[in-house]
């Protein structure tokens, strides 16, 4: 038998009076001078770090991603260099809106952040389970989540803020289709797709860049909670998704997913008939069809959830050689703003903790500040250059430089000409990928939705909001107005004339 371990204090001091407390008398007042009672209370008290502002609830596991095909073509980063090669990994899935203690089978999007541990450092792809998004300036994305959380006067969930947000801005409709559609209620993380969401770049061996979209489609199938089994399950179990996950992986069901790209010329991006690097859009798989790359399986859950799911951390600013940015403008808002929350939850050396650190040589000239536990460089220097260690930039790293397509730096219209077609990817959505089935139960939940709208200004914010759906698509903007129970003649009295459809179909399946 193991030989017992000793109850010590966090700086290893063994003790006895775990339970009790010093005490004058049997009955008397505590003494200040129990120092165990107050390293007790004064860690409990800071238990808590803050909770992330979005995707607070969330679940995580390992496991590995191995390449299947050659993509060498277009990326020369290494973890795609050769087929059968294993690269391990860290996912975490998360709701958007809820706050850590709310439940996962909310209607929201889910986040999927994957951290690859490549011998090049660490690459973070944080996207979600859509292929899009609300909004496609960083500017707007504070304004945006403030309606998703709590209004500051009763401080619960406002139908009220998320419809009069999404009546004033129409490049919003594409997600939130999407959001009500059963897709915004997966029956689990495990049968749900991931997405990059955003557009990055991929660069070869002869630094040609091409753009790219990453795929992660689920190799269970998708599976959707309607409206109804979704409410259900938050009353019966609100860590439903999160037990699934832990579960599944323990009995030795180990999800995967099938990695695919997009691939899109540099010319070809300049002639698309939407702008390729906007979130509201997606690049039509007819298009730009599907490339295989490779399979993620995760295979172990963490022996501690605090340890690793709560101070894992991930920023879309972390590629490695091969993989680069584009000029997606929520993409480049993200390269500072995810580093910089990172920084204040969990402190400057975040990327020390085990979860977030590279498993391969780190250096640089960083040191200092908050919880440093690295031995913060011993005796090396602190400077560079400097004539007494031998670390040098590697040229073969430099960066590929862009081609920029003006030289004016303007605050332009994201909405300007060109930019302004919000409803021809909707339309499509609705049109050629629902089932009969799932129309009427986006046309349910967006009604039903819709009917919290506070009374005040209601009429105001639904009218505008329905022109977004008949502007989408006729049948669909009718069968909302239908089931809110409005006066028909009115509703035709503001109803938009009908835009021209762009031919094709919609790359969401």
């Amino acid at each position: 038998m193991e030989e017992g371990k000793k109850l010590t204090t966090a700086s290893g001091i063994p003790y006895y009076h775990h339970e009790d407390t010093m005490s004058v008398g049997q009955r008397g007042p505590l003494l200040l001078q129990d120092f165990i009672l107050h390293e007790k209370m004064a860690h409990f008290n800071r238990e808590r770090i803050p909770e992330r502002v979005v995707h607070a609830k969330g679940t995580g596991a390992y496991g590995t991603f191995t390449v299947t095909d050659d993509i060498s073509k277009y990326t020369r980063a290494k973890l795609f260099n050769q087929i059968g090669k294993q690269t391990k990994v860290f996912l975490r899935f998360s709701t958007v809106g809820g706050e850590k203690g709310s439940a996962d089978t909310e209607r929201d999007p889910r986040g999927f952040a994957v951290k690859f541990y490549t011998e090049e450092g660490n690459w973070d792809l944080v996207g979600n389970n859509t292929p899009i998004f609300f909004i496609k300036d960083p500017k707007k994305f504070s304004d945006f989540i403030h309606t998703q959380k709590r209004d500051p006067k009763t401080n619960t969930k406002s139908p009220t803020m998320m419809w009069d947000f999404w009546s004033h801005n129409p490049e919003a409709l594409h997600q939130v289709l999407f959001l009500f559609s059963d897709r915004g209620t997966p029956y689990s993380y495990r049968h749900m797709h991931g997405f990059g969401s955003h557009t990055f770049s991929f660069i070869n061996a002869n630094n040609e860049r091409h753009w790219v979209k990453f795929h992660f489609k689920s190799m269970q199938g998708i599976k959707n909670f309607t409206n109804e089994e979704a409410t259900r399950m938050k009353g019966e179990d609100a860590d439903w998704a999160q037990r699934d996950l832990v579960e599944a992986i323990e009995r030795g069901d180990h999800p995967k997913w099938a990695v695919r790209v997009q691939v899109m010329t540099e010319e070809q991006a300049k002639t698309y008939k939407w702008n390729p690097f906007d979130l509201t859009k997606v690049w039509q798989h007819k298009d730009f069809p599907l490339i295989d790359v490779g399979v993620l399986e995760l295979n172990k859950i963490p022996d501690n959830y605090f340890a690793d799911v709560e101070q894992s951390a991930f920023a879309p600013a972390h590629v490695v050689d091969g993989i680069g940015y584009s000029p997606d403008r929520m993409l480049q808002g993200r390269l500072l703003s995810y580093p910089d929350a990172h920084r204040y939850r969990l402190g400057v050396n975040y990327e020390q903790l085990p979860v977030n650190r590279c498993p391969y040589a780190v250096n640089n000239y960083e040191r200092d500040g908050a919880m440093r536990v690295d031995g913060n460089a011993g005796s090396a220097p602190n400077y560079f250059p400097n004539s007494f260690d031998n670390i040098q930039p590697d040229a073969a790293y430099k960066q590929m430089g862009m081609e920029l397509d003006s030289n004016i730096a303007a605050v332009f219209d994201r909405n300007g000409p060109g930019e302004d077609d919000h409803y021809s990817q909707p339309g499509m959505f609705y049109r050629d990928v629902l089932s009969a089935e799932d129309k009427t139960s986006l046309v349910n939940n967006i009604v039903g939705a819709m009917k919290g709208i506070a009374t005040e200004k209601k009429q105001q914010i639904i009218m505008r909001q329905l022109c977004h759906f008949f502007r989408a698509d006729m049948e669909l903007g009718m069968r909302i107005a239908q089931g809110l129970a409005l006066d028909m003649a009115e509703v035709m009295s503001n109803m938009p004339q009908p835009k021209k459809e762009v031919e094709g179909e919609s790359a969401m399946v």
